[in-house]
């Protein structure tokens, strides 16, 4: 037994893998992960192993240079680029006589030191307390406390169990809280879809630029920065299309590979304004030489959330680093498949505008309506199924509409009401007539 120490920031690496050996962007990203944790990084060590070891994840030979290694540097603190098994971690930090935290426990940590508004932060509490509820094994130097109370002196229940329960009844007090928060959060979406107004949700693997392209569309003033996990919380901003109105944009967390699903399940709420998005941009890291990977690895995560049916246009994001000209790459159904621009310089964003529009608005017909006085009632209809662009009375006391709507909306409402319609091409025609 040891007493775990509170703090430490002088860290050791350990990389392992498993069936090969690690590769050179996943070291990197790992690094950059302790890095953005705020971690002093002093030494680092490499394994390769056909299977994880069940004691110690590691052979006994490479567990004897990763000691030796904390010695020599004095480290306070050993990252694991795994996700460990509770007795694995506790084998570990007996053994090294330091405090043991894998991938999962990293991510957490630095999910917490992000996290800004209410929401996020019960978010990321939830899954930090179920993540240790797993993991509750003993590393204090004390056994047990009494409790105490009538029918239960003697010798008290153990600290494991006390923080068991403890942890149990947190846990359950955030639940309740996560879900009154997620009911106003779908409170705000049915207004929005009240409202007919269609959300373009952005996703991607972290650091791909995403807050740079939301600000760029948006003039949001999202915090941006060359690190992982930059910003946390989700953001939510009206974006206009040109001569289509306006769309709500969704700027939501960066995914990663192996992000724990303890995170996947507190974000719920947040992450259902991706599986509730009439689309998906999803963004990516042209000068990434692993891109083709990301785009897996965030399509792994759209499916644990039930949102990889959606329609997707790829952004190919930073091609000033690559050098390439913005361009829109056309899928076999003729609709935009990629879109490459610079969210940096602006390059190509109007590009991806035509894109979003194309997309949203391709079963949408725009004309005009013409409606006599007596059809109040039926203009009353118009304005509950359709987007009015403009309305203008007619001597005789009608109305002439400029509407948008559904192609199979007013398909229906013609036939039913048999309306005069002019299409767009006709619309300006129409309004000097009248």
């Amino acid at each position: 037994m040891f007493e775990r120490p509170q703090r430490g920031e002088r860290s050791v690496l350990l990389h392992i893998g498993i069936g090969q050996p690690v590769a050179e962007d996943d070291q990197q990203e790992f690094r950059s992960l302790a890095e953005s944790a705020g971690a002093q990084i002093v030494g680092c060590l490499k394994a390769v192993r056909e299977k994880p070891s069940p004691r110690y994840l590691v052979g006994k030979g490479k567990l004897e240079e990763l000691e030796k290694l904390v010695v020599d540097e004095d480290a306070e603190l050993v990252l694991v680029d795994f996700e460990l098994r509770p007795r694995q971690q506790k084998n570990l930090e007996a053994a090294l006589k330091t405090r043991v935290v894998d991938r999962a426990g990293l991510i957490l940590d630095i999910f917490a030191l992000r996290a800004r508004t209410f929401e996020g932060k019960l978010q990321v509490e939830l899954a930090q307390l179920e993540h240790l509820s797993t993991r509750l094994v003993r590393g204090w130097t004390h056994l047990e406390r009494q409790k105490g109370g009538i029918g239960l002196r003697g010798p008290g229940e153990t600290q494991l169990e006390s923080d068991r329960r403890m942890i149990g009844q947190a846990i359950k007090r955030l639940h309740r809280r996560l879900e009154r928060v997620a009911k106003r959060r779908q409170q705000g979406r049915q207004q929005r879809n009240k409202q007919e107004i269609p959300t373009v949700s952005l996703v991607g693997y972290t650091n791909a630029g995403k807050s740079t392209l939301f600000n760029r569309l948006c003039n949001a003033g999202v915090e941006v920065a060359d690190q992982l996990f930059a910003t946390l919380d989700p953001t939510l901003r009206r974006l206009e299309l040109p001569d289509r109105g306006d769309v709500i944009l969704a700027d939501t967390v960066g995914f990663i590979r192996d992000l724990p699903h303890e995170l996947v399940a507190a974000f719920k709420s947040t992450l259902e304004e991706t599986r509730d998005a009439r689309l998906l941009l999803h963004v990516v890291d042209s000068a990434d030489p692993a891109h083709d990977e990301r785009i897996l690895q965030v399509n792994s995560v759209l499916k644990t959330i039930e949102a990889d049916g959606l329609p997707v246009i790829h952004v190919y994001n930073k091609t000033d680093i690559l050098g390439v000209p913005p361009r829109i790459d056309i899928a076999e159904t003729g609709m935009p498949w990629r879109v490459w621009l610079s969210a940096e310089t602006g390059e190509g964003i109007n590009l991806l505008l035509g894109a979003i529009s194309e997309y949203l608005f391709k079963d949408r017909v725009r004309g005009a309506f013409v409606l006599g006085v007596e059809q109040s009632r039926l203009r009353a209809l118009i304005y509950s199924a359709a987007q009015v662009l403009d309305e203008k009375e007619l001597e005789d006391g009608g109305w002439l509409l400029e509407v948008e709507m559904d192609k199979r909306d007013y398909e229906q409402l013609a036939n039913r009401e048999g309306l005069r319609f002019s299409d767009e091409k006709r619309l300006k025609r129409s309004a000097a007539s009248y």
